[in-house]
């Protein structure tokens, strides 16, 4: 399922990843939320009877994966947007993991980042991209790992090196996302259990809650391999900084109505949830301090009442009392002294 939007020629290569899976019982199923440009012609112009095109007023990337996922006739859903690409194998390898493991209800992998013009920057970037990796060990914290020969066993030009890994992760997911959406394939079960994208959650950010609900019903598999190629860089992502505001916010609210949900069982220490909460808040405060200082301030005070170490509190806070102005041009010396010392090899 491919949510796009004035993304046509990237759509385009996108479903083509698709058709071009080694794993051929498929449909294509692609939403145009709302697109002013040529995307509907271009998808219409592609020769395969399995591409279904579904136009919708536009409302946002969570309602067009919410129309898509109740399109789907499939046993399984797969999850692509529509500036990434698949790997051929990607479909048939996790298709049989879930084969393998019948109580696995998700499975997603690692990814290639590539720049927009298709260079490889990183082999192995899930780690790079979200921090939360930082709390996790795949070999502590899943229950049962296995070797992707003994699963993959038929599966062409694939790493049967590397190892799979299945369980109940959820308290792990708990401390922040740890799932890229274009890497991963659901079962159809699983998916209808946990219901679709918050599209309260606006902007950015979705995704955590989504995969995170995923995970809070029951076990999930990880394939230490990359099987996307994902585009980094663009101004129009959602992981942009013009959107990284809402990315905080968002987490914020996601983990408040999972903490309420399960009346703080999360099974983790007290301790640990604290500094989840901690780190919440502290960055919610952090980016507050371009769009509202008050804000700003109640935020890094709120990190603080849940015990928040971060040593950049105190600036932070004193920050939020200079002119809004002055505090964009701190921020963007300091993006450009970033660039300067990354070009010239030098430690941030």
């Amino acid at each position: 399922m491919i949510p796009t939007y004035n993304r046509s020629s990237l759509c385009k290569i996108a479903v083509e990843s698709v058709l071009a899976q080694s794993y051929e019982n498929l449909e294509v199923i692609v939403v145009d939320d709302g697109s002013t440009d040529d995307t509907e012609d271009v998808i219409a112009n592609i020769p395969d009877s399995r591409i279904r095109y579904v136009r919708q007023v536009n409302a946002g990337v969570s309602a067009a994966r919410n129309t898509g996922m109740m399109m789907a006739n499939g046993e399984f859903i797969a999850l692509l947007d529509s500036d990434d690409k698949w790997l051929p194998w990607k479909l048939e390898a996790q298709v049989q993991v879930f084969h393998a493991f019948p109580n696995a209800g998700m499975v997603w992998t690692d990814m290639v980042a590539v720049d927009e013009n298709g260079r490889t920057l990183h082999e192995s970037y899930i780690k790079i991209m979200y921090e939360a990796y930082k709390y996790f060990n795949r070999e502590e914290h899943f229950q049962h790992k296995c070797s992707l020969r003994t699963v993959c066993k038929y599966v062409k030009n694939f790493d049967m090196e590397k190892n799979c890994y299945v369980g109940n992760i959820f308290p792990w997911m708990f401390m922040g996302n740890l799932v890229h959406t274009s890497t991963v394939l659901l079962r159809t079960e699983r998916q209808r259990l946990v219901g679709g994208f918050d599209i309260a959650l606006k902007k950015s950010g979705e995704d955590y809650d989504f995969h995170l609900r995923t995970c809070m019903a029951g076990d999930v598999a990880y394939m230490d391999v990359s099987s996307i190629l994902y585009r980094v860089g663009a101004a129009d992502q959602l992981t942009s900084d013009t959107y990284r505001i809402w990315m905080a916010r968002n987490n914020l609210k996601t983990i408040l109505s999972i903490y309420e949900k399960t009346g703080g069982e999360i099974g983790l220490s007290a301790d640990k949830i604290r500094e989840r909460f901690a780190q919440a808040y502290v960055w919610v405060g952090r980016t507050e301090l371009f769009e509202n200082q008050n804000a700003a301030r109640f935020y890094l005070q709120k990190s603080r009442s849940w015990g928040g170490k971060d040593k950049k509190i105190p600036l932070y806070y004193m920050l939020s009392f200079l002119p809004k102005r002055a505090i964009c041009m701190i921020r963007d010396g300091k993006h450009w002294l970033d660039a300067v010392r990354r070009k010239t090899g030098r430690s941030a």
